[in-house]
């Protein structure tokens, strides 16, 4: 090709399935989409929020008002909103709680700052402004928190309070958060440095339907949801040794298939011998290891059972495997995957005994390092919501309990942090002061989101805030129940300062990564899962089209 004819006509060097945006549409498209995954989860922001009812494929229902859970079960097919989805999932990974938060003051930010791309202002300066900004709440985070002793139950309580309030498990609270408070603390361990770790692997939740929330209850050790094999066992032990068996107590099968022919009757019988005669080992072995209980991961012969029985040893098949490893730090015991080299070595040493009324049987062992917590609710929806408002707590108490720094809530730390950024964009020279100004606008969509959710007028509600903290008052916060502003240190609404700097963070990262980006280059379609349809429409409609799907009903 002559260079005449390639000044003469564009040079083509994409497939004609590709699409492309570039420059102000790409920005557009970008923002539009991150934004319409905050409004998404807006309505669910604080203790008056309200719930989504979510209806996967296969009909399953789900009804949350948890923000990772919603943003997860949506069905969003757009690359730029599930960058904006991470944010959620950071959160919950890093800080357990704050998930709506974080998402929100994203699409904030990224709204502000498409007034101000408007304005000119360069996506570069914008970016470090944010980044600034962010840098600098987190200094102000840690300058605000207040120090807690890890051994103040009364606070710690508040923050598990907090955390449930405007969940399923609001309700029974108090209950709840003391359950939570032991359960943490049961799991805590000191280091050699002075430091508390809080080893959430060894708190197990259970759930049960039928019974009232407030019949919820914590135990000292593990659950089994299972029945004795046979009628004639004993159903309690106390000071038993306790066998975990990963072996099935049945006829060994052989590796490959074989036949047999059998010409006399007595043949038979000499087969049919040979394999009680084999059980009967089995049940000897476990017999002689002097195991008084048994939690077996497979099957039991029937015949098995009867000598079982007659032994006078518990036995439980089918125990799912993850109750047998933490039945393992219960009792103190190893998972036996052969009987034969058993010793006695291997069991542990603990209480086993049974609840009728539940079908459950207690395992509780000597200075057991593994508590359960048994959550209870009339249906399964109400128990699924009441698991997911109580792990958020458990992270959010293990949070403070290592952590050590607590704030006042009620969108007081959003509004003081808005306030000493604005004095903080005084210092900052350029076009940077404006996206720090833009970020402490964002951090007050908060309180604003909080008084709207509540039925309250979000402007008269975000003066009277910003009066209180010009005039001193750090912990000045808004009361959603009655429309007041008050302490909300002192009234006992308590969030963790590491939640916090984690919802900071995840926001301004992921609000620059999108303001990053000048141009979509796309083999096809531009979302993320085109499935049947090959089409897409053009441009950016063909995203926003794909989340539009999944999300405009929740708008």
């Amino acid at each position: 090709m002559s260079q005449r004819m390639q000044q003469g006509q564009p040079m083509i060097v994409m497939s004609e399935d590709s699409q492309r945006v570039k420059d102000q549409d790409a920005q557009d498209y970008n923002i539009s989409a991150a934004r319409a995954v905050a409004e998404a989860v807006r309505s669910t922001l604080g203790p008056k929020g309200m719930d989504k009812m979510l209806v996967d494929s296969m009909g399953s229902v789900t009804i949350t008002n948890d923000g990772v859970t919603i943003l997860k079960e949506m069905d969003i097919d757009n690359p730029t909103a599930e960058m904006i989805i991470e944010v959620a999932e950071t959160q919950e990974d890093e800080a357990g709680d704050g998930t709506t938060t974080a998402v929100a003051i994203a699409g904030e930010l990224l709204k502000n700052a498409e007034d101000l791309l408007e304005q000119d202002i360069h996506p570069t300066a914008i970016i470090k402004g944010f980044h600034m900004a962010a840098e600098q709440a987190r200094a102000e985070v840690d300058d605000i928190a207040e120090d807690i002793d890890p051994s103040d139950e009364e606070l710690i309580r508040k923050t598990a309070e907090t955390s449930m309030t405007g969940k399923g498990a609001e309700v029974n609270k108090e209950h709840l958060s003391q359950l939570i408070v032991d359960a943490v603390s049961g799991v805590t361990v000191e280091t050699n440095d002075g430091e508390n770790v809080v080893d959430l692997e060894f708190l197990n939740i259970e759930t049960q339907t039928g019974r009232a929330v407030g019949e919820s209850d914590l135990l000292e050790g593990g659950i089994v949801d299972k029945d004795p094999v046979h009628d004639n066992m004993p159903t309690d032990a106390e000071d038993a040794d306790i066998l975990l068996l990963n072996e099935p107590i049945e006829v060994e099968e052989t590796d490959v298939d074989t036949e047999v022919s059998v010409t006399d009757p007595d043949q038979l019988q000499k087969f049919l011998d040979r394999e009680e005669e084999q059980l009967k080992e089995k049940v000897q072995q476990i017999a002689d290891l002097g195991a008084d209980v048994v939690f077996c991961q497979k099957g039991i012969d029937d015949l098995a059972q009867h000598y079982l029985a007659k032994e006078g040893i518990l036995a439980v098949r089918r125990a799912k495997k993850s109750d047998l490893e933490f039945l393992s730090e219960v009792v103190d015991a190893a998972v036996v995957s052969d009987l034969a080299s058993a010793s006695t070595e291997d069991l542990g040493f603990g209480d086993v005994t049974r609840d009728e009324e539940d079908e459950l049987f207690y395992v509780e062992g000597e200075d057991a390092h593994g508590v359960t917590l048994l959550l209870r609710g009339s249906t399964d929806h109400v128990v699924d919501e009441l698991e997911r408002g109580v792990n958020d707590a458990l992270d959010v108490v293990a949070q403070t309990v290592s952590d050590g720094r607590v704030l006042a809530g009620g969108g007081a730390i959003e509004v003081e942090l808005a306030s000493r950024l604005r004095d903080y964009a005084d210092s900052v020279s350029g076009r940077e002061q404006l996206a720090v100004e833009a970020f402490a606008d964002s951090l007050e969509l908060v309180p604003r989101v909080l008084a709207e959710n509540a039925g309250l007028d979000s402007i008269d509600t975000l003066v009277d805030l910003r009066a209180a903290h010009e005039d001193g008052d750090v912990t000045a916060g808004l009361n959603v129940f009655s429309g007041d502003v008050e302490d909300t240190f002192d009234a006992g609404v308590v969030e963790p300062a590491h939640a916090k700097e984690q919802a900071v963070t995840s926001a301004s990262e992921a609000a620059n990564l999108v303001l990053k980006i000048d141009d979509i280059i796309s083999a096809g379609d531009l979302s993320t899962d085109k499935g049947d349809d090959e089409g897409g429409a053009p441009g950016g409609a063909g995203g926003m089209g794909g989340m539009g799907g999944g999300m405009g009903g929740m708008m």
